[in-house]
């Protein structure tokens, strides 16, 4: 009965442990996604603020509508690079997270 008791809290500790590197490698991702996206934000919004400023001294309709155009194409681009970016992050942070448990995993098969 004693061997249960040490084998339960060997099991204990070690659910403990790989639970602590989970949390761990998820906060270091979670760091890099939050930086990315702060990046990406204030990147947006210094092209977003250009944009704008070259529309205000547009002088004429037809530059104002090929300034729109650029822009909103960089926009596009860029939003769908960034996207692509973030998914990888997440997919990062989601193999980290796991990567603890796999030997867990593994001797429970």
């Amino acid at each position: 009965m004693i061997q249960s008791f040490e084998d339960a809290s060997k099991a204990g500790k070690e659910f403990m442990d790989t639970g602590l590197k989970s949390f761990a490698a998820m906060s270091k991702n979670a760091q890099a996604i939050t930086v990315e996206a702060t990046e990406y934000s204030k990147k947006a919004f210094e092209n977003g603020t250009a944009a704008f400023e070259k529309l205000t001294s547009a002088k004429s309709l037809d530059k104002a509508v090929e300034i729109q155009t650029d822009y909103a194409k960089q926009a596009y681009e860029g939003f769908v690079a960034q996207a692509t970016k973030m998914g990888e992050l997440y997919a990062e942070m989601a193999k980290d997270a796991y990567k603890p448990f796999e030997s867990v995993v593994a001797k429970a098969k």
